[in-house]
């Protein structure tokens, strides 16, 4: 028997019913009612050949449009394992910039030890030698080390005598000569004093009065000078001193090309300016003179053989320096570790950086993917070369040679001090850092190597290299965070 008409149409009611009491449910949970597509898989396996890719974020670069109008390089690879997991022009070379500050590090830990050679020294009769081994900490305004200084001032000896070491010349290879007067950029010397730098504090002007119902008048803005051996050679700008073309308006201090002559410009606010000084032997012994209030004079180095003993005094911890280098991508200080790293490897009558670059490539460094094109320590040079899965096997390298717990702290650490402190991270509460490595910022030029903290907890190594960006490069900074952030939901 056939149901009624009136039959059908309760049940088609009692249908309807259900279906809405099913909708007002799962709203009510949160969930929703559009079915969801699984996401593909983040890594595939080639099964012919084993090659691991990861098609998402291949069409993630290829189809970005900050990233297409210049090259780009990306290397990622398992931390912990080795195991590599993307390339992306990995096998060619790009200008590496202030990432080779990494390189710089793998030397310190391969040859320094735990603490940094301060200066080398014997003593004959009345005087005691010494010479310089690049150690950037005397009287350095960030990371003093007053060893060398208490050494020095305290010694018995009537006489100190300062001994010349050959060293490489001032400026490294391809830097720009007219980056002379700007902080990054001091000179490379084998005894560094005061970070090779003036620094200058111009002071809030005061107002006065000179007398009740007189007019308010603010006086010159005086400027602090460290060291205050420079501050006879500043002087404030008169009213026809004119800028070049060429020189930054933000800057408030301006040294001459080729001497130690400082012009001041003042304003209504306080300011800090870092200048480069000009090094020279007689500029040395006058500040090592008014520093240590001691007579210093300048003899040759000529310790006889087998009677003379010549020691070593230890410095600082090395952490500290290494910290400062790659946190706030310290250029002096990264020049400087090579030249003590040259004075463990060779002939020690000379501190050269390229010696020490030849050893590390032949013996610590050897069997990277692609042999680096390594000029400096610092990666001002545009002649150094990397490839992005070379840059990535050495962060590989350290994480297996140092603890994972003292090589993030020593890296600039997203949300945390240093060139990272305004990018990955969540912001909490609490913050949580997901990212620590190194930038690398030139002209056209925005890396990135570090290691990203992955939500499963896998640590991830990569290495993110931008050349030739026409502009701004700001898009190319937010892209690539934008693209880690994929890397370390989805790995």
């Amino acid at each position: 028997m056939l149901p009624s008409v009136s039959a059908i149409r309760a049940a088609q009611r009692y249908a309807s019913l259900l279906a809405l009491l099913s909708l007002v449910f799962t709203t009510a949970c949160g969930q929703t009612t559009t079915p969801t597509t699984a996401l593909p898989p983040a890594v595939v396996v080639d099964s012919a050949t084993g090659r691991i890719d990861m098609p998402w974020l291949r069409q993630r670069l290829d189809s970005s449009a900050a990233l297409r109008r210049h090259q780009v390089g990306v290397a990622l690879a398992d931390a912990t394992t080795g195991e590599p997991l993307f390339g992306y022009n990995e096998a060619r070379y790009f200008t590496p910039a202030s990432t080779m500050k990494l390189l710089s590090l793998a030397g310190g830990l391969a040859l320094l030890g735990d603490s940094l050679p301060s200066l080398r020294y014997f003593s004959r009769g009345d005087t005691l030698f010494f010479q310089g081994t690049g150690d950037p900490t005397f009287l350095h305004g960030d990371v003093p080390s007053r060893r060398a200084y208490a050494f020095l001032a305290n010694r018995p000896e009537k006489v100190l005598a300062y001994c010349d070491i050959a060293c490489v010349p001032t400026y490294g290879p391809s830097w720009s000569w007219d980056d002379f007067g700007y902080y990054f950029q001091p000179e490379r010397t084998a005894f560094p004093v005061y970070g090779n730098t003036v620094r200058f504090y111009g002071l809030v002007p005061q107002v006065v009065r000179a007398r009740p119902g007189a007019a308010v008048r603010m006086l010159p803005q005086h400027v602090r000078v460290v060291p205050r051996s420079f501050a006879p050679l500043t002087e404030r700008a008169g009213e026809d001193f004119r800028l070049s073309p060429d020189q930054d308006d933000e800057e408030h201090v301006y040294r001459a090309p080729l001497e130690n002559r400082f012009t001041y410009v003042p304003t209504p606010k306080k300011w800090v300016d870092e200048v480069p000084y000009r090094t020279s032997r007689t500029l040395l012994l006058r500040l090592l003179g008014d520093t240590l209030r001691r007579a210093i004079v300048g003899v040759p180095w000529r310790p006889r053989p087998n009677q003379d003993g010549v020691a070593t005094l230890r410095g600082m911890r090395a952490d500290s320096l290494y910290r400062r280098m790659l946190r706030v991508s310290d250029n002096f200080l990264a020049e400087q570790l090579l030249l003590m790293a040259s004075t463990q490897v060779g002939y020690r009558d000379s501190l050269s950086g390229p010696r020490a670059i030849r050893f590390l490539l032949k013996n610590q460094l050897k069997g990277l993917p692609d042999r680096p094109d390594w000029v400096d320590g610092s990666g001002l040079s545009r002649l150094n070369l990397l490839t992005p899965r070379t840059l990535t096997a050495l962060l590989v390298r350290l994480h297996q040679q140092v603890p994972e717990r003292r090589l993030l702290s020593l890296l600039a650490a997203g949300g945390g001090q240093g060139t990272l402190r305004k990018r990955y991270f969540e912001p909490g509460p609490p913050k949580v850092t997901w990212f620590w490595g190194k930038t690398g910022t030139l002209t056209h030029t925005c890396n990135l190597a570090g290691y990203v903290r992955c939500k499963s907890g896998r640590l991830v190594a990569v290495t993110f290299f931008n050349n030739g960006i026409p502009g701004d490069d700001q898009r190319t900074r937010n892209t690539m965070q934008w693209i880690l952030s994929e890397v370390r939901t989805r790995l």
